[in-house]
């Protein structure tokens, strides 16, 4: 190699470490959200019970061997469907028992894969734990009384429930393709807090529904405080993690290494069967084993369509709400999903490498109801 390419190669490499360094860095080396995203990142871990809680499983499920999507004339094997369409894992359980189990694409029951934002479904569960637990008074209280450093900000009308509603008039960017935005900041940046510090409204609480990650950050700080010195991942440990019989270690993936914070709106890193066992606590409205872990209060209050104060009848608590018969599930950038459908019984886990150009909550709605017609 001549001194022209080693200079090349130098330039590149010096480049490579500065751009690597910062935000902007990362955006443009990373450039998106990708399934492989949970090794990027530093975070805290989940370490599985000793006692493993595994779903029963059979051979003969019922659920469509061929089925027509879309605007297809002919059917296709429910296989072939889901790996022709970006899925690496996909799960339906009915009755406790997994009907089918399948991997795609290299991965297999122990792969890690992303939440991406169902982890704001999980953020509000540990918000009803310490409601429970009295460490949050009510949803009704000002985000100021924990973070008072957002009251020159002009949060004092923020309540909980306007972030836990998309209500809070937030002013933050979603778009994680512009990389001088707030959701690029977020989940690329090193310093949420300072990010947080940073956050401004556009308007008055409680009269629009405008789904932005900053509200569920927000949660996870007012969390934070609460919690007075335990972390989230802790606290997710204690109150979920160890009480639900997880499988398998998992993570929480922070901002930074030393004293991070985690970043509450995307990224809980696990499998798929743990994943279920998420939708498994609020099918029981809350309950694990006959142990109540969030109150079923907590559990109805939150998958519940309320459209006053700006609410939107198909989002409730961090759970969006597919259809009106009560069924409803955490969603995630790339196609992640937990269904969950109370009248039939059944969870659905879907995770992908993207979203494949399915529209997955009305496919898991007329999975759902499958095994009632065969």
């Amino acid at each position: 190699m001549n001194y022209t390419k080693w200079h090349r190669v130098g330039l590149l490499m010096i480049l490579a470490v500065v751009l690597s360094s910062c935000k902007l860095g990362r955006f443009v080396v990373y450039n998106f959200a990708d399934i492989k995203d949970y090794k990027k990142f530093p975070s805290r871990a989940l370490v599985s019970h000793e006692r493993k809680f595994r779903f029963d499983s059979t051979s003969n499920g019922k659920y469509p061997k061929a089925i027509k999507v879309g605007n297809r004339k002919d059917s296709i094997s429910l296989d072939r469907l889901l790996e022709s369409h970006s899925t690496v894992a996909f799960l339906i359980i009915r009755n406790d028992t997994i009907q089918y189990e399948k991997y795609f694409k290299g991965y297999n029951r122990e792969s890690i894969i992303p939440s991406f934002s169902m982890a704001k479904s999980v953020t509000s569960i540990l918000i009803g734990c310490a409601i429970d637990d009295g460490l949050i008074k009510s949803v009704d209280e000002p985000v100021t009384h924990y973070l008072p450093e957002l009251e020159k900000n002009g949060f004092g009308k923020v309540t909980i429930k306007h972030l836990l509603q998309m209500t809070s008039a937030l002013d933050f960017s979603e778009s994680y393709f512009n990389p001088f935005g707030e959701a690029a900041s977020f989940y690329y940046g090193r310093n949420l807090k300072r990010e947080v510090s940073k956050l401004k409204l556009k308007g008055e609480p409680g009269k629009t529904f405008d789904y932005v990650s900053g509200n569920t950050q927000l949660l996870g700080e007012v969390l934070a405080s609460a919690l007075k010195g335990k972390t989230v991942t802790q606290y997710f440990q204690e109150k979920l993690w160890t009480p639900l019989e997880m499988e398998y270690d998992g993570s929480w993936s922070i901002d930074k290494k030393n004293n991070g914070t985690e970043k509450a709106f995307c990224c809980i890193n696990a499998r798929a069967r743990d994943f279920a066992k998420i939708g498994r606590l609020y099918l029981n409205k809350g309950a694990w084993n006959g142990r109540q872990i969030v109150s079923r209060k907590w559990v109805e209050e939150s998958t519940k369509a309320d459209t006053t104060e700006g609410g939107a009848d198909y989002y409730k608590y961090q759970w969006w709400l597919p259809s009106a018969n009560g069924d409803f599930m955490a969603e995630g950038i790339l196609g992640q999903y937990i269904y969950v459908n109370p009248e039939k019984n059944v969870v659905i886990v879907r995770m992908g490498k993207n979203g494949g150009g399915v529209n997955w909550s009305d496919f898991f709605i007329a999975l759902a109801g499958y095994a009632d017609r065969h």
